[in-house]
């Protein structure tokens, strides 16, 4: 898929790496919107955000203030200097953003899930010359998030982001599930599209904050978006998430820089890169010829199966098969949950082979 994207670099002014966007969850006076986001342009923000409206899971939660809050983020814009952004969800939010002069606006989780909402907000924007960056949905679904970016390119908008808060699953360790593979496969659809990490949404709780900022830039994220707030104790939404800008300050001395491969010149290092890669190549040739080799067994046994009158699926078979592999994988010292999901794939491949077979066995009607 071949769409444009403008680099962010060329309407944001980038001062500091990583790309840092910041700014209190939900913007609940003018006072905490100034005393939380003043701080963040020492600190080398390059865009401010602030919920104005904020679409909470649950009724008779803190929703913002909507319009009444937005003059206070545009002074805190005329005091840092800094471009705003805030998120919006209909067009009237976006009318009125317009209005008052925010710089950059995003479609949330729970719009994006919403094709309706999302080509609402995508007509409302034709013509207009504002950034809009935009979440992955709320349920883990790779089309639903490629569909809104369409739709907002299909505005005639190039100036557009992808925010990765992660999706909600049954996965209870994050607030968030990352699934990475998600985000992945997004940019190699769509190769050109700037991505931001937002570990605030994705972790849910301070103490997860480093460790996924860090995840966000080792897999080469163009920003990150982390919540600040002056008190966060005493915030009116997300307090556990979000953090004051001394401890942002430290999180941000804290993380490693990586070095993207075109910016690296040095011949050693490519030459030794290269021989890695070659290797890696090579195991997975020979990993996929193994694949073929039990795929042909797999058939054999569906032969078997079928010859006999066999069901198709033998719980202890199943059972055995994921006890066997997790401990062969902890002797190895690989991790078993992701043994485990490969051969969840392989038995699910396995499955519609045998149900393939079984109905080129079956004889045909003859009229």
């Amino acid at each position: 898929m071949n769409l444009p994207f403008t680099p962010i670099a060329e309407y944001v002014n980038i001062s500091r790496a990583p790309f840092l966007i910041s700014g209190p969850c939900s913007a609940e006076s003018e006072a905490q919107v100034l005393a939380s986001c003043l701080p963040l342009k020492d600190l080398g923000a390059s865009v401010l955000r602030a919920g104005v409206w904020k679409p909470r899971t649950r009724p008779n939660s803190f929703e913002g203030h909507g319009e009444k809050a937005l003059p206070w983020v545009i002074e805190a814009k005329k005091q840092t200097g800094l471009p705003v952004a805030v998120e919006v969800a209909t067009p009237a939010h976006v009318e009125l953003a317009l209005k008052y002069g925010i710089d950059i606006l995003w479609i949330g989780a729970r719009t994006t899930v919403n094709p309706f909402s999302v080509q609402d907000i995508a007509d409302a924007l034709r013509g207009v010359d504002v950034p809009v960056w935009i979440k992955n949905p709320v349920n883990p679904d790779l089309a639903l998030w490629i569909g809104a970016i369409e739709r907002v390119a299909g505005a005639g908008k190039t100036k557009i982001a992808a925010i990765h808060r992660g999706f909600s699953t049954t996965d209870t360790h994050y607030r968030n599930a990352p699934m990475w593979q998600i985000a992945l496969a997004l940019k190699t659809e769509l190769p050109d599209l700037p991505l931001i990490g937002d570990p605030s949404h994705m972790g849910g709780k301070r103490a997860y904050l480093a460790e996924l900022s860090q995840k966000f830039l080792d897999l080469n994220y163009d920003g990150l978006m982390i919540e600040s707030h002056a008190n966060p104790a005493e915030a009116w939404s997300d307090a556990a998430q979000q953090l004051t800008a001394t401890d942002l300050a430290h999180l941000l001395a804290c993380l490693s820089m990586r070095v993207g491969r075109q910016d690296n010149t040095d011949a050693g290092f490519q030459d030794e890169l290269a021989t890695l890669r070659q290797k890696i190549d090579h195991i997975d040739k020979e990993f996929i010829q193994l694949l073929r080799l039990r795929m042909n067994l797999v058939e054999q046994v569906c032969d078997y199966k079928i010859a006999h009158n066999v069901a198709i699926f033998q719980t202890e078979r199943w059972n055995d098969i994921f006890q066997t592999r997790n401990a062969w994988a902890e002797e190895l010292e690989i991790n078993p949950a992701f043994v485990e999901e490969i051969y969840k794939l392989i038995y699910i491949e396995s499955i519609r082979k045998h149900h393939e077979s079984q109905k080129l066995s079956q004889p045909k009607n003859v009229i």
